[in-house]
């Protein structure tokens, strides 16, 4: 066996003398290299012994996760991948996952347990039942159609919640808090409009009742995590942590910033660097534009170029500098202060994390998703700089960027296999675009009223056409005025 780089660390807690307190639903890799790493920080502190999670899940696939993690004693190995070396750590603040059933019964026993006092989740940024026409809780969906004729053996996470906190109430439990740990604005109301919305479909009167006792905090929540694959597998094993099949790899920054909004109590998250405010906003609103709408703007050009690694990608001096423009012409202007935070120096941090060659984060990742993660990342600066009168040439080329990208090939025609749950609707509105560009600026679901503003739409029509006339390093180059 290979050498260990450096010793692992473990926990220096009694794993035996810890108690659940957290039920986190949809255990992940950004859940196990962020809350959970919080709360090992705690425990080794002697803190926090009362607020273990319990792992669940409500899809088929985290019936494997399950099974890999029992298989470890509920252990997660997070390695941290920092360019001046990789750390290794087994985590130690979960100890037990609740078994994965179809009607979620196991999961709905556990959250009743008055002991439960946070329920938290990491379902995606596409996973709340958003309609994407509306931006309001999706009622039609089939899913939420089938948990609000069957509230007691609902398929949805938002289902099994509610099944859990009605049994709360007619046993005279205290609600727990519901925590979003999931990247989309304002995770606190989406929540608590998922789970309120799912309830008036069956018991408007307790959906009242809980928008008057649940808490609903929002949060925002940062850490870049690769997903696992063979690179990830033989980290661990160089580690001497070979036969662990889900181990995390993770940069070394992390941030989390919440409101303190924890009726029934919580752990000391303050104690080990998370940052609690009434104003959530202001840095989720930071991080989406400059962090996720900085991801958007180095993927689709980086995709289209035969990149395929993020740092590969802001190495390229052409995406650099379309970055670079992007962001302090186009995005930054428009972000609120944040307390004691210089967004410009914010912003170097962030190219910073981008250029890590140790995370080999993929473009691919990045592009995925984008009917979802446009309307959130790149949108919302695109209207205030129409609204300013201000320049949006940059953030029209990011959305043209995008549309070719769905055209499914890149520039040297290699096939660009689908990356989006739309992605027959987008690839056909791609290839329509061609044509005619406000094929695609027209779609609602993705603009709203900005589609049809004559600047954006014809500054869009020029991007575009340029891409597929020049290819993208020259329409960056044109754009960059070389």
């Amino acid at each position: 066996m290979k050498t260990p780089p450096n010793p692992v660390a473990t926990p220096t807690y009694d794993r035996a003398a810890l108690t659940p307190g957290i039920v986190h639903i949809g255990l992940g890799n950004f859940h196990r290299a962020h809350m959970a790493v919080y709360l090992d920080d705690l425990m080794t502190m002697g803190l926090a012994q009362d607020w273990a999670i319990l792992g669940a899940g409500v899809r088929s696939g985290d019936a494997q996760m399950r099974d890999a993690l029992l298989a470890h004693d509920c252990l997660s190995t997070i390695i941290e991948l920092d360019p001046k070396g990789r750390t290794a750590r087994r985590v130690g603040a979960m100890t037990g996952f609740i078994a994965v059933q179809p009607d979620n019964a196991a999961l709905i026993a556990a959250m009743t347990d008055p002991a439960i006092r946070i329920v938290s989740m990491t379902v995606t940024e596409g996973g709340y039942f958003i309609d994407a026409a509306t931006g309001q809780f999706d009622t039609d969906a089939a899913e939420i159609a089938h948990d609000a004729a069957h509230p007691a053996t609902p398929k949805t996470a938002f289902g099994a919640i509610l099944a859990a906190l009605k049994a709360r109430r007619a046993a005279g439990v205290a609600p727990f808090t519901v925590m979003s740990c999931d990247n989309l604005p304002g995770n606190g109301h989406v929540t608590q409009s998922a789970i309120t919305g799912l309830a008036r479909l069956s018991d408007p009167g307790f959906a009242d009742w809980i928008l008057a006792n649940v808490a609903f905090p929002n949060g925002m929540v940062d850490r870049i995590t690769p997903a696992t694959g063979p690179r990830e597998r033989a980290m661990a094993a160089e580690f001497g942590l070979g036969d662990d099949p889900v181990p995390v790899t993770c940069e070394p920054f992390r941030q989390w910033v919440l409101e303190d909004h924890f009726p029934t109590g919580r752990p000391a998250w303050e104690k080990v660097g998370v940052t609690f405010t009434d104003d959530v906003h202001a840095y989720e609103a930071m991080k989406i534009r400059i962090l996720n709408g900085g991801h958007a703007t180095i993927a689709y050009p980086g995709g289209l170029m035969d990149v395929e690694y993020v740092h590969e990608s802001i190495a390229n001096p052409l995406i650099s500098r379309f970055l670079d423009k992007v962001e302090r012409e186009e995005i930054i202007p428009y972000v609120a202060p944040v307390l004691n935070t210089d967004l410009h120096a914010y912003y170097d941090l962030i190219r910073a994390r981008f250029s890590n060659p140790e995370i080999a984060d993929t473009l691919r990742r990045l592009c995925l998703d984008g009917s979802n993660r446009q309307p959130k990342f790149i949108i919302p600066s695109l209207r205030d700089a129409l609204a300013a009168g201000r320049s949006i040439e940059g953030l029209a080329l990011v959305s043209a960027l995008w549309c070719r990208y769905c055209a499914g090939t890149t520039d040297s025609g290699t096939p660009i296999e689908p990356n989006d749950p739309d992605w027959d609707n987008l690839h056909r509105l791609s290839l329509a675009a061609k044509s005619d560009p406000s094929v695609w600026t027209r779609q609602k679901t993705i603009y709203g009223e900005a589609g049809s503003d004559p600047r954006f739409a014809a500054a869009f029509a020029t991007a575009l056409n340029a891409l597929w006339a020049n290819g993208t390093a020259k329409t960056l180059s044109r754009y960059l005025g070389d």
